[in-house]
């Protein structure tokens, strides 16, 4: 099974980006916990150079929480400023303010020596599709944010947002779009719900993460299904077994037990789980 993702959309969301970033004091990136690596852009490290840097790490009550520690620290030693989240729960958000202070002091500093005085910092908050983007500004601005309007030089269409006295948003929707060579990236990007089911063979896909968990956290599967398999074929016919996902004849249905199994996943029920390690940690 090979796995593309909107390769078409990158030109234009570059060059969007390339304007849109003149224009701001910061960058909020948003990323999957259980796959931090994978589900960023591989654009706005080049394209945010100079900027100062915020990694949300969204959905992390869904991950392995030893290794959300690990990851936290990884961003921290490339210079981050890094806040763990959940933006429908709300965990987390009482952090963010802090850390974008931190994470633009020398640029608040500079302004003071400048002589000017409580001038919100530009943000512009980024991630790929499904990570959570939408939900975090609606969670982080609420009910209270007005919108200033659009400012000179600010693409017609964008929208900035007063979130408090020291903090304004650009709102640019949908224009980062990942490219990714590395099928590895595409399939732990399909685990985790971020590429549309309908273009995916889930049988196939659920194999893949079968056999990460056998190797990776094998007990999960004997806790939730009774499952104890050599291979990710058995298992996956444990989890049809253990869910009655039977076809007419008696024939276990695959497809259905796939959904199931994904699922359970998605939803935390398997567990948290991290599908990858930072690469220092990797590599030791």
């Amino acid at each position: 099974m090979n796995i593309q993702w909107y390769p078409g959309h990158m030109t234009k969301a570059k060059r969007a980006m390339k304007e849109d970033i003149k224009l701001i004091d910061l960058i909020i990136e948003l990323v999957d916990a259980r796959a931090p690596l994978s589900s960023r852009n591989p654009d706005i490290d080049e394209l945010g150079k100079g900027k100062a840097r915020l990694i949300l790490l969204n959905k992390s009550d869904l991950a392995d929480e030893r290794v959300n520690e690990q990851w936290i620290a990884y961003f921290l030693g490339l210079g981050y400023q890094v806040v763990k989240m959940n933006c429908r729960s709300g965990a987390g958000l009482k952090q963010i303010n802090g850390a974008v202070q931190e994470a633009c002091k020398e640029k608040i500093e500079r302004d003071r020596r400048r002589g000017i005085l409580n001038r919100p910092v530009r943000a512009m908050v980024v991630g790929i599709p499904n990570v959570g983007k939408s939900t975090f500004i609606n969670a982080f601005a609420g009910k209270s944010c007005a919108k200033t309007g659009n400012k000179p030089g600010v693409t017609k269409g964008n929208q900035w947002i007063r979130l408090n006295k020291s903090l304004e948003l650009l709102d640019t929707p949908g224009i980062l779009w990942p490219k990714f060579e590395d099928q590895e990236v595409g399939f732990k990007l399909a685990y985790i719900g971020s590429i549309n089911d309908e273009i995916l063979n889930k049988e196939e896909l659920a194999l893949g993460l079968l056999r990460f968990l056998m190797d990776r956290y094998p007990d999960v599967l004997k806790e939730r299904y009774q499952a104890e398999a050599e291979t990710p074929l058995m298992a996956l016919e444990q989890i049809a077994k253990a869910r009655a996902c039977l076809q007419k004849g008696g024939e276990y249905d695959f497809g259905k037990a796939a959904n199931l199994f994904f699922d359970d996943y998605r939803s935390g029920k398997l567990g948290r789980i991290t599908l990858e390690l930072p690469p220092v940690t990797a590599e030791t």
